[in-house]
């Protein structure tokens, strides 16, 4: 259940928007909010430290943070939780202040928490009110400097044994998705199984860098996909096809990595049909089972991906 008191009043500067996909589960993600233990390890830029904090994990509850700078200088924020959605978004409003406790300046932060490749998401919008002429430096350096903390929580996150941050665990599950295409049929095989072809549509998107790919689509076969998201996370798509009928059907395995975590196993089988309504074209079924490891994926959030890639294909069939 959401629940919220009233945020602070409009702001006049344009937020300050930046996000990190994390190769762990959103609990872990947004477990790293919740204790001032936690916050002690991330919450600050580099080469600074967090000595206090105080960490009180319900709406109203205290959100307040000490960091100290490489000179030894500390710097107060102080703010409470105005949201809290377990799992999937936070708002905190928080005042930067002197030492005598006066506001410098308010920071209206919002997070949120979503899956990503087998990952977590993790996208920050914070707004800025600057109370005094010192807030205008302050705000200039916000975005390198939660830059920086995120760097640290990546490294937090990165460290993290699976049987510490993640529960053993495996999740099964089928899906099954459905396109029909205005090609034909040796037209979609083609894109299925020629490493050109496929390679018009089968990529990760924005802030994804391609760093390996090979594939040989027969049986016994296999294909590798790798790539780095900005992120740097390194996700990875290795595949052994098992039965492949041209122009009718391809089946194979494979299994997903983040890193060097194992995030999934599956098997996939693709069927080219004619579309139920008799005309041309071709109407392509996708069923993957899936076993999903240690908390990392999904079968809706694996759905959905499968959904956008066939997207891809099928404008890849329009060139």
């Amino acid at each position: 259940m959401t629940t919220t008191i009233d945020s602070p009043a409009g702001t006049t500067l344009r937020p300050l928007v930046i996000s990190r996909t994390f190769p762990v589960s959103r609990d872990w993600v947004f477990k790293a909010w919740s204790t001032a233990d936690h916050i002690k390890r991330w919450f600050c830029p580099t080469h600074y430290t967090v000595p206090d904090a105080t960490v009180e994990f319900r709406v109203g509850g205290k959100f307040d943070v000490c960091m100290r700078s490489p000179e030894g200088q500390d710097h107060w924020s102080r703010g409470h939780f105005l949201e809290i959605v377990p799992n999937a978004r936070l708002v905190i409003d928080m005042n930067v202040v002197d030492g005598d406790n006066r506001p410098l300046m308010n920071a209206h932060t919002v997070v949120t928490f979503a899956e990503e490749c087998g990952g977590t998401r993790m996208e920050v919008t914070q707004t800025h009110t600057p109370l005094a002429p010192i807030a205008e430096m302050m705000i200039k350096g916000a975005s390198e400097g939660w830059k920086q903390t995120l760097d640290k929580l990546e490294r937090e996150a990165a460290s993290v044994p699976v049987a510490d941050g993640i529960q053993r665990s495996v999740v099964h599950a089928t899906f099954t998705v459905e396109r029909t295409y205005d090609a034909p049929r040796s037209r979609v095989f083609k894109a299925l199984t020629d490493p050109a072809a496929k390679a018009k549509w089968f990529a990760g998107g924005n802030g994804y860098t391609l760093l390996v790919r090979e594939m040989d689509a027969t049986p016994g076969g296999r294909e590798v996909v790798k790539g780095r998201w900005d992120s740097g996370v390194v996700s990875s798509f290795e595949a052994l096809y098992h039965d492949v009928i041209p122009n009718e059907r391809v089946v194979y395995s494979y299994v997903m990595h983040l890193d060097d975590r194992k995030i999934s196993a599956s098997l996939a089988t693709l069927e080219l049909r004619e579309p139920k309504d008799g005309s041309d074209g071709t109407h392509l079924v996708m069923t993957e089972q899936g076993a999903f490891l240690d908390g990392y994926d999904d079968s809706g959030s694996r759905e959905r991906g499968t959904q956008f890639l066939l997207d891809m294909l099928g404008n890849s069939l329009k060139d």
